[in-house]
């Protein structure tokens, strides 16, 4: 089961991240998630773990307890909402490329 781990103190790591979920079951990965020109943890992660009643029990233990100094939001993860998908006549609604009025079948500069 993959569990989304938020409010994630700066300072948290993978491993501090996978040491707090060991105590409740086998962990087979643990990320928090770091911006990529800084480095620096954008304050959430993510944690997988095989067993689905292990990991319903370090939800139900974890879920508002400090962790480095802040109290962490835990939850199952949701799939990331994918946005639909439109048709349609390009990136710039079809008027000429970049915009401007339409160039009708009488515009003859080009």
């Amino acid at each position: 089961m993959d569990i989304y781990c938020g409010n994630l103190a700066y300072a948290t790591t993978d491993d501090g991240l996978k040491a707090a979920f060991a105590a409740y079951g086998e962990v087979t990965s643990a990320r928090v998630v770091t911006d990529r020109m800084t480095g620096r943890s954008k304050g959430f992660g993510f944690v997988e773990m095989p067993d689905a009643e292990q990991a319903a029990a370090a939800i139900a233990a974890l879920n508002g307890k400090d962790l480095d100094g802040r109290p962490i939001r835990v939850n199952e993860s949701q799939p990331k909402p994918r946005e639909e998908r439109r048709g349609g006549r390009g990136g710039f609604g079809g008027r000429g490329g970049y915009g401007g009025r339409d160039r009708g079948p009488r515009d003859t500069r080009w």
